[in-house]
């Protein structure tokens, strides 16, 4: 299950980050204008070597900008989170985007896709959009990351670092809707990261302001890491992914003993003349089995 930690701007935070346990290291490009941040591609070097990747984020959308950006870095993952919804939460036009990811997918195509998708917290509406534009997005995408949407965010045009959770619901609607991997995000921490994935149950989970330092006032300070938080969110992570195995190993046993009862059951039913009662019996085994192998396929998906 992915770790993915954002946002890593020094290699010795890459570093700390990575012997912790983290799999993915984000980092964001601030500027189209200051693209060249040695510091962060030595990030990229720092994390590789240590075994995990980076993702970056650009906070621009010129792509010749980019595409000098992803030569400079070479990145293992590319991510893009701009805001894919209007103020009211109905879907933009996505076809820019679309050819947009294409033609970086054609250029590089060794560097993974990330795309942020919105997701509304609790309450509001959004859910159908939220599956609309992943749909739309999937075939030029390799994971998905649900984000909190609020209609306003902090950084103006780009979905990320709300600090608020996303509706578990619709998340877990579409983790279920993708064939790709989906990375969990919005308002994660050490104290509710094991509680969304167990109900989510996604490919990896994500966090920014979570496990930030905190000022006087309680409020995450941007760019500073609190590495006992990322130490224990990473515990908690590897704890739900724990008990996910478990669950998937009593699901294969459930099926087992299920297929085994209808096997017996089909075999017992007369060659003529089969009753109601029986019939009802064996369908209902079967529709047992259908959805214990549906959630098996949720948790293959997550853990493999």
């Amino acid at each position: 299950m992915i770790v993915q930690i954002y946002e890593i701007q020094t290699p010795e935070e890459a570093e700390r980050c990575v012997a912790l346990g983290v799999d993915h290291v984000g980092s964001v490009l601030l500027s189209g204008e200051e693209w060249r941040v040695p510091a962060l591609r030595e990030v990229v070097r720092v994390t590789e070597a240590a075994g995990g990747k980076n993702s970056l984020i650009p906070l621009f959308a010129d792509q010749e900008t980019l595409f000098r950006a992803l030569d400079f870095y070479r990145p293992a993952l590319i991510h893009f989170c701009e805001s894919l919804l209007d103020e009211d939460g109905t879907a933009r036009s996505l076809d820019g985007l679309l050819e947009y990811q294409s033609r970086v997918k054609e250029r590089y195509p060794e560097i993974g896709i990330i795309r942020s998708i919105p997701v509304p917290e609790s309450g509001h509406r959004g859910e159908a959009a939220s599956l609309q534009v992943a749909r739309e997005l999937e075939p030029v995408t390799d994971f998905f990351l649900a984000d909190t949407w609020l209609g306003g965010e902090p950084v103006a045009g780009y979905i990320g670092i709300t600090g608020k959770t996303a509706d578990r619901k619709i998340a877990a609607d579409l983790v279920n809707s993708c064939r790709i991997p989906v990375i969990l995000a919005g308002g994660l921490s050490p104290e509710n990261v094991y509680e969304a994935l167990l109900k989510v149950v996604p490919a990896g989970v994500d966090s920014c302001t979570g496990t930030n330092v905190t000022d006087p006032h309680g409020s995450p300070v941007r760019f500073r890491k609190d590495f006992d938080r990322v130490a224990r969110f990473v515990r908690e992570v590897r704890r739900a992914e724990a008990e996910l195995r478990d669950r998937k190993k009593e699901q294969e046993a459930a099926i087992a003993r299920a297929r085994e009862e209808l096997r017996e059951r089909e075999a017992a039913l007369p060659a003529h003349s089969v009753r109601p009662h029986q019939l009802m019996a064996v369908e209902a085994l079967e529709e047992e089995i259908s959805a214990l192998e549906h959630s098996l396929r949720s948790l293959q998906k997550a853990i493999g």
